[in-house]
């Protein structure tokens, strides 16, 4: 609860600390297991309809611009006119550079938008809606003009974006508040497939990092509200027709282990693809604002030759899953996605590779049929080994086993081919893991330079500083003091270690008062306490962390360490002891598994 000083006034407690709901209100959602289940089912209704109207604009962006029928998916034509598909891609290009550069101008809104995985590892839950909005702004030209990306990260991170705002209205915990981060994401992908538990899974996966009795209700509360609400404005998506046997043979579950592990190769190169030419490009002297434009023409060229690489891929994946195409076809669109998505990326387009790893997996794995898996005996068609490729692929890229898993029940209702979904997803998951370590958001956080391998809450050991758990009242001596003086002003039983500071302040070591009184000092009482001190060279910064200072005590065997400012400066702040920085470690892991397990 914060507390505003008595006598402060109103407009400035306002201005402190905004949007804050009522304090009753915020005390009756805190004390209840049924106030983060109430937020939660207005997020999935706000998620919901936001997701829809953003499907709804994208779409008919692409029916404006591209001259489409009511209803007809973009990716899904079979052919285009070339003159839109060249000119409106490197125009939404345009028009990106110029809000993105807008957006830089504009004085404090220079910083990285932060997404709801980094928000839930290291914020503990906590968003900008202001960064986020624009994101969902970029994402929207980006998608409506063709471009090779996805919607999905813009559906998640205004969906968890408005969760926190809310979290923080109600100025909920930092597990409370984790949780409802994830049922925004939850929300926003359960609404964009009509797949509420797969939206569900997501949060647990790839948001919260967890799953746990505690969150459960709310994210599933907010899955389905959105999935309710979607289906409201466009109806409840069919399942794809089963074509799998009742009974799958010893060779079909191979097959699948087969299109996991090749799933994964894959969707590493795709990654390491993406970021090697995003890479060429910014060290390219192509300026900024145009690098969009550049890459929308590039992105349009290919889709002359393809319409299947434009936009995000829903209409050519609905292709793929209901008809088998010739091996050249599949095998070209393969390539030209590829490139296109990483052309897109790495000009700088906003948006992600969710959906055009979905695509790309079906293609994969209908590829690997006609190459012969679908000729075995007791094999399965080749529109089954598409759904197989299809979670495979999105697994190595986005992660999530089960998240992927329940998306392939979710579209097709039949339990033999999600049992082989789950082989492939689980060969897939481990492969990239043992192999990458990353999924393609967690790794364009570590080439930010972000230690983020998921989104389990690592925020709390940041925040865990050295600064904040040092002794500051620490009793000084100078180095050029004799041995003889040190002992008589710090008798053998006052206190266990000083440390030293030289003629200037600056650090100069540390000294064990029982070593100061060692009898094999006796003959040099005359010298410097310095000549005895230990550590010189060795001390903690106040910015690192918990986990760092004891990596640092482990390394060079000591209890105790001096604090300073800084390298260069070497004022002595503090000491902190190995022993109290344990316990504080251990009381806050103890603090998270308490959350975790919803005693808290």
């Amino acid at each position: 609860m914060v507390t505003i000083p008595t006598g402060l006034p109103r407009r400035i407690a306002r201005r402190s600390l905004p949007f804050l709901v009522p304090w009753k209100w915020r005390a009756l959602v805190r004390a209840s297991e049924l106030g983060p289940i109430f937020l939660a089912g207005i997020i999935g209704v706000v998620s919901g309809v936001i997701v829809s109207i953003l499907a709804a604009t994208v779409q008919r962006a692409h029916e404006i611009l591209f001259g489409l029928a009511p209803g007809t998916r973009l990716s899904a034509v079979a052919q285009l006119d070339p003159l839109p598909v060249l000119f409106f891609p490197a125009v939404g290009g345009l028009v990106l550079a110029a809000v993105t550069l807008f957006a830089s101008r504009w004085r404090w809104r220079k910083r990285v938008p932060v997404d709801p995985i980094e928000a839930n590892a290291v914020r503990g839950g906590r968003m900008s809606l202001i960064d986020s909005a624009l994101v969902v702004v970029q994402n929207v030209i980006s998608n409506g003009c063709g471009a090779s990306v996805g919607m999905e990260a813009g559906y998640t991170q205004i969906s968890s974006a408005l969760a926190s705002r809310l979290g923080v209205s109600f100025q909920m915990r930092r597990a409370d508040l984790r949780t409802l981060v994830g049922c925004g994401s939850a929300a926003g992908i359960a609404a964009a497939f009509d797949a509420p538990l797969t939206g569900a899974f997501y949060a647990f996966e790839l948001i919260i990092g967890s799953y746990s009795v505690a969150n459960l209700a709310p994210v599933l509360i907010a899955s389905l509200a959105a999935t309710l609400v979607s289906r409201l404005f466009f109806g409840s998506t069919v399942a794809l027709a089963s074509h799998g046997p009742a009974m799958l043979s010893f060779s079909a579950y191979g097959s699948a282990l087969l299109i996991g592990l090749g799933c994964a190769a894959f969707g590493i190169a795709v990654m390491q693809g993406a970021t090697l030419f995003e890479r060429g490009v910014r060290r390219s002297h192509v300026p900024s604002f145009l690098r969009p434009a550049i890459g929308g023409l590039l992105c349009g060229a290919l889709a002359i030759k393809s319409p299947q690489v434009l936009s995000s891929g829903h209409g050519a994946l609905q292709l793929v899953l209901g008809h088998v195409f010739a091996p050249e076809f599949i095998l070209s669109v393969i390539l030209l996605k590829s490139i296109a998505s990483a052309i897109c990326i790495g000009a700088g387009f906003r948006g992600g590779l969710f959906f055009a790893s979905l695509f790309l997996g079906a293609l994969l794995g209908q590829a690997a049929a006609l190459a012969g898996l679908s000729s075995l005996p007791g094999a399965p068609d080749a529109n089954v080994y598409a759904i197989v490729g299809m979670s495979a692929l999105a697994v190595a890229v986005v992660g999530g086993p089960m998240t992927m898993t329940f998306l392939a029940l979710e579209m097709t209702g039949d339990l033999p081919i999600t049992a082989l979904v789950l082989i492939a997803v689980v060969a897939s998951s481990v492969t990239v893991r043992k192999t990458f370590g990353y999924s393609f958001a967690t790794w364009r956080l570590h080439l930010r330079g972000e230690s983020i391998r998921s989104a389990h809450d690592i925020g709390w050991i940041r925040d865990l500083t050295v600064g904040g758990l040092m002794r500051r009242d620490v009793p000084t001596i100078g180095a050029s003091t004799s041995i003889a003086d040190f002992r008589k002003e710090v008798p053998l039983g006052s206190t266990q270690r000083m440390i030293l500071a030289d003629d200037q302040g600056r650090y100069a070591g540390m000294v064990l008062v029982p070593e100061a009184h060692a009898e094999r000092h006796d003959e040099e009482i005359d010298l410097p306490v310095r000549d005895i001190a230990e550590f010189r060279r060795s001390f903690l910064l106040p910015q690192m962390n918990a986990k760092e200072a004891m990596a640092l005590f482990d390394s060079i065997e000591t209890e105790a360490l001096a604090v300073v400012d800084s390298r260069e400066n070497l004022k002595v702040l503090g000491l902190l002891t190995e022993s109290h920085t344990l316990r504080r470690y251990a009381e806050e892991l103890d603090r998270r598994r308490r959350e975790l397990a919803g005693e808290l």
